[in-house]
C-alpha cells in the first residue's frame, strides 16, 4: 500500500528544512560579522600608523630645521662625523676657541691625513689640526662612527662631548652615540647647509626627499636600539686613531 504525505506532513517537512537552513546560516554571518570588524580594525590601524608617521616626521623636520648651535658650550672633546667641509671647519673653530681639549674627526678616508684636510680649511684653523685632531678611518657610516667614538672617548676618559654633525644628521648621531656612550654628557652642536632649504622643505624636492630619507634612517636605527638588535660596526677597541 502507497502512502501518501498528507498537508501536515509536508508542513512538518518544511519547517524542519527551515529550522536547519536558519542554523547552518547563523554561523555564516557571525563570521562575515568578525571579518568585517576585523577588516574595519586593520584599516583603523594603518589610518593610525600613517596618521602617526606623518606627525611623527613634521615633528622630526620642524626640529632639525629649526635647531641652531649653542652659543656657549664646553666639553671634554669633541667629534665631528665626517660629510662635508663645513662640518669640520666648525668643529675645528671650537677646538681652537678652547671649548674642548681634543678632537675626533670620525669617518676619515684611509688616503686622507692631516694635511689633505688642513688644506681643505681656512689657513687659521691649521694651526690646532697638528696639536689636538685624531683622525678615525675606520667608520663607514653612523654605526661605525658611533663605535670609532666610543673607543677614543674610552681611550681618553672623557665624560662629555661636543657632537658635530649636520642638523637633519643629528637625531640619528644622538641616538647612535647615546646607545654606545649612556654615560656620557653629549652636547649637539648642528650644522646648516645654506643651499639646503629645510625651512622651505614642503617647496625643495631635493630637501624633502633628504629629509624622507634621514627619517626612515632614524626610525629604522630608533627600533633597533629600542630592540636591543644587535649592529655590524666595529668590536669594542679595534678603532684606529692617529693624529696624522
Amino acid at each position: 500500500m502507497n502512502e501518501v504525505a498528507g498537508p501536515s506532513g509536508a508542513a512538518l517537512h518544511g519547517a524542519d528544512t527551515a529550522g536547519r537552513t536558519t542554523h547552518t546560516a547563523a554561523p555564516a554571518r557571525r563570521r562575515r560579522g568578525l571579518l568585517r570588524g576585523l577588516g574595519r580594525a586593520v584599516l583603523a590601524a594603518i589610518a593610525a600608523a600613517v596618521i602617526g608617521l606623518a606627525v611623527g616626521f613634521i615633528a622630526f623636520v620642524t626640529d632639525v630645521s629649526v635647531t641652531r648651535p649653542p652659543p656657549t658650550i664646553v666639553a671634554d672633546g669633541i667629534v665631528v662625523l665626517t660629510g662635508g667641509s663645513a662640518r669640520i671647519d666648525a668643529a675645528l673653530r671650537l677646538l681652537a676657541a678652547r671649548r674642548a681639549n681634543r678632537l675626533l674627526i670620525s669617518g676619515v678616508n684611509p688616503a686622507v691625513d692631516s694635511s689633505a684636510i688642513a688644506g681643505t680649511v681656512d689657513p687659521d684653523l691649521t694651526s690646532v689640526i697638528a696639536c689636538c685632531v685624531d683622525l678615525g678611518h675606520q667608520a663607514r657610516d653612523t654605526i661605525g662612527n658611533a663605535a670609532e667614538t666610543r673607543d677614543w672617548v674610552r681611550q681618553h676618559h672623557y665624560g662629555s662631548l661636543i657632537v658635530v654633525t649636520s642638523a637633519y644628521h643629528m637625531p640619528r648621531t644622538l641616538a647612535e652615540l647615546a646607545d654606545a656612550l649612556p654615560d656620557v654628557t653629549l652636547t649637539p652642536y648642528p650644522i646648516s647647509n645654506p643651499d639646503l632649504h629645510l625651512t622651505d622643505w614642503w617647496n625643495e624636492p631635493e630637501a624633502f626627499a633628504l629629509l624622507l630619507r634621514e627619517y626612515g634612517k632614524y626610525l629604522l636605527a630608533a627600533a633597533r636600539l629600542a630592540l636591543g638588535a644587535p649592529a655590524h660596526a666595529l668590536p669594542a677597541n679595534q678603532t684606529v686613531m692617529t693624529g696624522r
